[in-house]
């Protein structure tokens, strides 16, 4: 009988030990992947950060052009304001709903400062100054900047979404609070030619 006993307890003691382990190997590995999001999205922050540093030394310049057209500048103006009001933390990264007015935000920005560079064609002697010039090329930097850190950031939500919805790991995540994270949706159009080009014809 005591043998018996002694024997179901190893076993019990054998499989808690596995299942223990599993579960704190999966638990770190869902912290690693959830990290690796945080990282990327704080350095898609940074990025965005960068553009928007950018806008006001783009708007002075542009000011000083004559006859520059002020509702393009306005435009410009107001989308950068709302691009920077709208705030998302890595612990929202889980909801669609912020992650997208964060998007739109951001697009409505993108699409302001093209049309802006797109008027200043029409203005040969600003495009002329090195000050403008420089801001162009910084812009046109950025904007590849934040293709790769929006790249980046999806690719890590794919795999951290992977391994939270994967079976066994499934079943911790739920217990363990990890929810799975939004990515950026492509753009309407994203799939055809851009219509925005920082670059010099």
């Amino acid at each position: 009988m005591r043998s018996k006993g002694a024997i179901t307890l190893a076993v019990l003691v054998v499989v808690l030990g596995f299942v223990g382990c599993g579960a704190t190997s999966s638990y770190n590995r869902l912290v690693q992947n959830d990290e690796r999001v945080r990282e990327a999205w704080s350095n898609l922050q940074t990025t965005y950060q960068r553009r928007a540093d950018l806008i006001p030394n783009l708007v002075e310049t542009v000011q000083g052009a004559a006859d520059f057209e002020q509702e393009t500048l306005t435009s410009v103006t107001e989308a950068r304001a709302k691009a920077t009001s709208i705030q998302v933390s890595a612990d929202d990264l889980d909801n669609p709903q912020q992650l997208r007015q964060f998007q739109e935000a951001q697009s409505a920005l993108g699409k302001s400062l093209g049309r802006l560079l797109a008027v200043s064609e029409n203005y040969p002697k600003l495009r002329a100054t090195q000050n403008f010039s420089d801001l162009q090329a910084q812009l046109e930097g950025t904007e590849n900047r934040i293709t790769v850190a929006r790249r980046d950031y999806n690719s890590s939500v794919r795999q951290y979404n992977t391994r939270v919805r994967s079976f066994p790991t499934v079943i911790f995540a739920g217990l363990m609070g990890f929810q799975p994270k939004t990515p950026f949706e492509a753009e309407t159009g994203a799939d055809q030619a851009p219509d925005v080009n920082f670059g010099d014809e």
